[in-house]
């Protein structure tokens, strides 16, 4: 989903179904403006988010847009589904079907979901290398005790995919509730962990990615546009 880069004259080739010798003529005589300022570099990388003018005509000028929202339980994190309501369904922003889904959560887990159109900070977000730290309340069936603890920090090793965890961290907040920090995100992979001790998770409700909180003020099925000052990829 990232936001690729391209040449001006070659993007403005494709849109315009020119010539890329018609362009760069163009451009030498000051038709087009690249965010608002005259541009003759042919060279000069643009991407989605790039105003682009045109003779006074603007061909290009999407806008990021961040989205913090509060998933329920109950409610799918995808574009469509033909037997629950998903997540997109729960916003209502003109353009809502551009946007795809930044860590998704399964049908019975609750809590933050980012949503977006720009495909690098999702990646940048998502990608394991940059082990972005999840942050989730558990609530499981039976007690926890200090072993827990130390299973999750050491990793688990699953032989169906032949990998072992990452480090998690797992604190104890009472009797059967827990919270529990990854830096990746395999499937089920905290149910499947507490599985290891045959304990089952009734509640799992995520609070954060990275430094992206789910606000205290925003209710169950709620969602905000959230301001991007600078975008980190």
């Amino acid at each position: 989903m990232a936001a690729a880069s391209n040449r001006l004259d070659r993007f403005l080739a494709r849109r315009l179904q020119r010539s890329l010798k018609q362009i760069r003529l163009d451009l030498v005589k000051g038709r087009v403006k690249v965010d608002s300022e005259l541009c003759d570099e042919p060279a000069q990388l643009v991407n989605q988010f790039t105003r682009i003018d045109y003779d006074g005509q603007v061909l290009q000028h999407n806008q990021p847009i961040y989205i913090l929202l509060y998933k329920p339980v109950g409610v799918v994190c995808a574009t469509k589904d033909a037997q629950h309501k998903t997540v997109i369904d729960l916003i209502d922003h003109p353009q809502k079907h551009q946007l795809h889904i930044v860590g998704r959560l399964d049908l019975n887990s609750s809590g933050l979901v980012l949503l977006t159109n720009d495909g690098r900070w999702s990646s940048a977000l998502t990608d394991p290398k940059q082990k972005v730290p999840k942050v989730y309340e558990v609530e499981v069936e039976q007690p926890l005790t200090a072993s827990y603890v130390t299973a999750f920090a050491e990793g688990m090793y699953f032989d169906y995919e032949n990998l072992t965890t990452a480090p998690a961290l797992l604190t104890i907040l009472s009797t059967r509730t827990a919270r529990v920090v990854l830096t990746e995100g395999k499937y089920h992979q905290i149910k499947r962990m507490f599985g290891r001790f045959r304990n089952p998770v009734l509640k799992l409700h995520r609070i954060s990615i990275g430094h992206y909180h789910l606000p205290s003020d925003l209710h169950v099925g709620e969602w905000r546009k959230h301001y991007v000052k600078v975008a980190v990829y």
